[in-house]
């Protein structure tokens, strides 16, 4: 079961890699090969539920797709968030990013959309985050998510989203849209290259323009930054972290991953650096994204997330 596991995984990573991709390893559902679409569309594992509002805010409706595995029990579940920055890109483009949990290991997923820079500044993304998390627990029996076993993942910045989803507390106060009684506490996270100290790329030798843009000219962006930096939030209680990252990567600094995972460790917090050395923004290789679909796939056996 183990080994048939594994290969599913892989097997799909295969499929997703096999074709061209745009940006970093992210294809629209229309770029998708025949075969893989028609997979998606005729899978008797899940069915597909699109567009449901999680959310209102700026005048906005802020939407999810359910990607729900078809079987009697609770399944453990992805909350997914795209990349862009947080100035780009939507849910649609995400779906060869998480195609592996669902054919490979049968998690239910949750593709998440979230306020870009151009409908809101900062911290908005991170508060819908919060939110997308705060719906998924409140709607666990409903579509027969387990709420013990969440994972919140996403590459770039829906690997930084991921991160402040899954370290953020309540009492921090950036869920005020929805609040709830109870604190949630994510299973594990898995980022892919999203950064950890949005402080650092604000001004200096790492300033990066999306940090910038998406910061805006609040005069108070250094607080907001410092807010919203998940390396603020490292603490006992925090879950298990799974870091892909390339030594290389000039979009997020591999720095921003090592000292993340360098003050994990000194909280003696459960947590995997992958490191790709060479590896660029996300366009690794085959065997190299063989190998980290096998580290996700141990990842989750180790935390008891999956059985299989």
């Amino acid at each position: 079961m183990i080994i048939k596991a594994v290969l599913g995984l892989v097997l799909v990573s295969i499929i997703v890699i096999s074709f061209p991709q745009k940006d970093i390893n992210i294809a629209t559902a229309s770029e998708l090969p025949k075969e893989l679409a028609k997979s998606v569309e005729n899978s008797t594992k899940f069915r597909i539920i699109p567009n449901i509002t999680y959310l209102k805010a700026d005048n906005y409706e802020i939407k999810l797709d359910i990607y729900q595995h078809q079987s009697e029990t609770p399944r453990p579940t992805l909350i997914y968030f795209h990349a862009g920055g947080l100035l780009k890109g939507e849910k649609e483009t995400a779906l060869t990013s998480f195609l592996p949990y669902l054919e490979g290991i049968g998690f239910s997923v949750v593709n998440v959309e979230y306020r870009l820079a151009g409908v809101s500044l900062a911290p908005a993304a991170v508060e819908d985050g919060l939110c997308a998390l705060r719906w998924v627990v409140d709607n666990a029996e409903q579509y027969n998510f387990d709420p013990q076993k969440i994972v919140t993942t996403g590459h770039s910045a829906g690997g930084y989203l991921a991160l402040t989803t899954g370290v953020i507390p309540q009492s921090v106060g950036l869920d005020a849209r929805c609040p709830g009684f109870t604190e949630i506490k994510v299973a594990a996270i898995i980022n892919w290259f999203g950064p950890s100290d949005l402080t650092d790329l604000l001004d200096g030798v790492n300033q990066r323009s999306y940090a910038k843009a998406w910061l805006g000219s609040q005069l108070n962006r250094q607080e907001i930054a410092k807010l919203v930096s998940p390396i603020n939030y490292v603490r006992a209680d925090i879950p298990p972290i799974l870091t892909i990252h390339g030594t290389e990567d000039p979009a997020v600094p591999y720095q921003q991953s090592l000292k993340l995972h360098q003050s994990l460790d000194s909280m003696g917090i459960p947590n995997q650096l992958f490191t790709i050395v060479d590896g660029n923004h996300g366009k690794f290789t085959l065997s190299e994204k063989i190998a980290i679909y096998k580290t996700i796939y141990n990842f989750l056996r180790e935390h008891q997330i999956i059985q299989n």
